[in-house]
C-alpha cells in the first residue's frame, strides 16, 4: 500500500451504510436458503461439488452475518472481521479439498440431472446476490471479502453446472470431483487475498495518529 489516501482510511465517498445493510441481510437470506436447498441435494444426489457449494453458502451467509455485526464501526475492526472471514475461506478450501481427496477413493457416481437443476437454481442465486455487492466491490478490506466471496460463488455454479454435463457425458464422478477441486482453489485463493487486504489495513490504521483513526470511524 503507497499510503493510507489509497484506501479506505482517507475516503470520504464510502457507499452508504444503510445500502450495504441492506444488501447484507438480503444476501444473508438468499445464501441460507440455498445453503439447505443444496446441502441436501447434495447428499441425496451423491455429488461433492453440490456439498462443497452447499458449504460454501454456509460459510457466505455466516460472513455476511459478521458484516452485519460491524457495520458503522472502526475500520480495524472491519478488517478484523474481513480478517475472520478470510481464515473461514482458507479452512473451507482445506475441507473441500480433502472431501475430494476422499471421494477420489470412496466417492460413487453423482446424478446429473439433479447437479445441473441445482447448480442452475444456485447461479441464479449468486448472481442476484453478486449484482447487489457489486458496488461494493472497491469499498474496505470487509467489503471487498463479500464481493469476492459472491464472485467465487458465482463462477462455482457455472462449474458445478459444467461437471453435471462431464457426469452425465463419460458416466464416471471424475467431473465433480475436479470440479469441487476447482472450488476449493477459489476458496485458498479468495482466502489470502482477503487475508492479506485485512493485515495491510490494520498495519496501516496502526500507522495512522489517533486524529485520523477518530476521523475514520466518524465517516464509517
Amino acid at each position: 500500500m503507497a499510503n493510507c489516501c489509497g484506501d479506505d482510511l482517507c475516503k470520504t465517498d464510502q457507499p452508504p451504510a444503510g445500502r450495504w445493510r441492506l444488501a447484507l441481510w438480503l444476501a444473508l437470506a438468499i445464501n441460507a436458503g440455498m445453503f439447505a436447498v443444496e446441502g441436501a441435494a447434495g447428499l441425496m444426489s451423491g455429488s461433492a461439488s453440490l456439498q462443497a457449494d452447499s458449504l460454501d453458502f454456509l460459510g457466505d451467509a455466516a460472513n455476511y452475518a459478521i458484516s452485519l455485526g460491524v457495520v458503522g464501526l472502526a475500520l480495524t475492526w472491519r478488517a478484523r472481521a474481513a480478517l475472520l472471514k478470510g481464515a473461514t475461506m482458507l479452512l473451507f478450501g482445506g475441507w473441500v479439498a480433502g472431501m475430494t481427496l476422499w471421494g477420489v477413493w470412496k466417492g460413487a457416481t453423482p446424478e446429473a440431472p439433479v447437479m445441473g437443476a441445482v447448480g442452475l437454481a444456485a447461479l441464479i442465486a449468486n448472481v442476484v446476490t453478486a449484482v447487489m455487492l457489486f458496488r461494493f466491490r472497491n469499498g474496505d478490506a470487509n467489503m471487498r471479502s463479500v464481493w469476492i466471496c459472491s464472485r467465487n460463488d458465482a463462477i462455482g455454479n457455472v462449474a458445478v453446472m459444467l461437471a453435471a454435463l462431464g457426469v452425465l457425458g463419460t458416466g464416471t464422478r471424475w467431473p465433480d470431483l475436479a470440479v469441487a477441486a476447482v472450488m476449493a482453489g477459489l476458496a485458498l485463493q479468495g482466502g489470502v487475498q482477503i487475508v492479506r487486504h485485512a493485515l495491510a489495513e490494520l498495519k496501516a490504521a496502526k500507522a495512522q495518529p489517533p486524529r485520523f483513526q477518530v476521523a475514520a470511524r466518524h465517516r464509517a
